[in-house]
């Protein structure tokens, strides 16, 4: 005996699944339900011939992909990022992070991208925060000068800690000890803008953010478990063709 599927006849509309897919985290399966369902491509009468149709459908996906990259320009990526998600543990790098090339596609439209940029940066948030760090050091490594205006600035101040824990200036002279913040105050601020730290942070600031944009709009919304697992098993199974 055969039950017909879905014998009432029940039917939820598209803009309510979608609302409560991502009330309840579900984010992944949007991802992939729009990146497996044909996009359509704007058709254009012509009376030419054939070889003008690669021609027209390589300008309609051109058009398409620019307008998805401009969809970004106004979009904050770290709208909804927490403290909780700074709190985590780093992912791993091979296994989650990069992952395999299957991993990553181009979005469909310029929501689904909004979407995979703004929850990508709240699952990697730790690995693009280190990527930060490391792009920071190649910039002050270019710059021998920056750098040793860096080391100066902190040498500074750990000077001034160490005098005032060791004199305990803020007991007997809080005047003088007031008069000396301010001043290395000063110094701190001219040592760093003569010694251009400014541009080398602004180097890595601006490389860091299109590294993290550009993996964040790449990478599909995987759970992260199942990424997990399968690498799991791929090793387990290396490991037993070894043996």
């Amino acid at each position: 005996m055969s039950f017909s599927r879905n014998p009432l006849s029940l039917s939820v509309p598209d803009p309510a699944f979608e609302t409560w897919l991502r009330d309840r985290g579900y984010l992944e399966i949007l991802d992939v339900s729009s990146s497996s369902s044909p996009t359509p491509t704007p058709t254009i009468t012509t009376t030419s011939t054939s070889p003008t149709r690669p021609i027209t459908a390589f300008y309609a996906r051109a058009l398409s992909s620019t307008r998805t990259l401009l969809s970004l320009l106004s979009l904050n990526p770290f709208a909804k990022l927490t403290s909780e998600d700074l709190s985590k543990d780093t992912p791993s790098w091979t296994a989650l992070f990069l992952a395999r090339p299957d991993s990553y596609a181009w979005p469909p439209g310029p929501t689904q991208a909004r979407m995979r940029v703004q929850e990508n940066v709240r699952r990697y948030a730790r690995n693009y925060a280190s990527l930060f760090f490391v792009f920071l050091s190649c910039s002050l490594y270019r710059m021998p000068v920056a750098l040793l205006g860096l080391v100066a600035s902190l040498a500074l101040w750990e000077g001034l800690r160490y005098c005032k824990g060791s004199y305990e200036w803020e007991v007997r002279y809080p005047s003088i000890s007031n008069f000396l913040v301010q001043l290395t105050l000063f110094a701190t601020a001219f040592i760093l803008y003569w010694s251009n730290v400014q541009i080398a942070l602004f180097y890595a600031i601006c490389v860091s953010y299109a590294v993290m944009i550009l993996h964040a709009l790449l990478r599909k919304l995987s759970p992260p478990n199942q990424v997990v697992a399968k690498d799991q098993s791929k090793r387990s199974q290396q490991q037993k063709r070894r043996r």
